[in-house]
């Protein structure tokens, strides 16, 4: 099945070339789809001189959030066919060779995570103060939505293209980490299939985190947002 991996990237320059290579590695199936945001280090030059008809490569304007970073891809992959569409980091804080895994597991499932905290807490290199908060915010966002999902901030994971094409793109509130929380949300919320698989996570290699106060704090609000618009019939 045709297979896309969307990677978001602002100054990726030291990591983007070797991300492609890791996920065309694992199936001869799969693209790759860099968003990018106008990187100032010079990361979608780097991709533009990549010559592989698997490597897409989508420029914007500037920083514009990884939400929306993420629907700008997933409009990519459904007017381009793709039945499996990937959501993955450029850092390598999400280890390609787990795609294999995630391609058996969407067999028989429409969404699949990629969870941190199936198994334990599996992350490494976190300081104790952002993992504290991370697992935190996990079992808060299971607590407030019902979601019987372990990790649902995580943002590695695989749809399959008819969940996607439920739900209207348009309408996604979020943009920061919790983007990730809404699309589980809507998923679960339209009953369709979803699994988690653990992984290990890694903290980046190199560069600069993403992670900020403003990001954390909305994570926080969304999911009363959506417990409401559901209960307004809206979700």
């Amino acid at each position: 099945m045709k297979s896309l991996v969307i990677i978001p990237t602002y100054n990726e320059a030291d990591n983007v070339a070797a991300i492609i290579e890791a996920a065309l590695k694992q199936d001869k199936n799969i693209n790759v789809l860099i968003v990018d945001d106008n990187s100032p280090d010079g990361t979608s030059q780097i991709v533009e001189k990549i010559k592989n008809k698997r490597v897409h490569l989508l420029t914007r304007a500037g920083k514009m959030g990884l939400g929306s970073a993420y629907v700008a891809g997933f409009k990519y992959a459904l007017e381009n066919n793709y039945e499996f569409i990937f959501e993955m980091d450029a850092d390598f804080s999400h280890d390609p060779e787990v795609i294999p895994r995630m391609l058996e597991a969407i067999k028989d499932n429409d969404l699949v995570i990629g969870s941190r905290y199936l198994d334990g807490i599996n992350v490494v290199n976190w300081p104790l103060r952002r993992l504290i908060l991370s697992f935190l915010a996990s079992k808060y966002v299971r607590l407030i939505t019902g979601m019987p999902i372990n990790d649902p901030t995580g943002g590695f994971k695989c749809f399959r293209r008819k969940v996607l094409e439920s739900i209207k793109l348009d309408d996604i509130l979020s943009d920061g980490y919790s983007f990730q929380i809404e699309m589980n949300f809507r998923t679960w919320r339209k009953k369709f299939r979803i699994k988690e698989i653990p992984i290990v996570f890694t903290d980046r290699r190199s560069g600069q985190s993403k992670m900020s106060k403003k990001i954390v704090h909305e994570a926080i609000f969304v999911v009363w947002k959506l417990q409401h618009l559901h209960f307004k019939k809206r979700i």
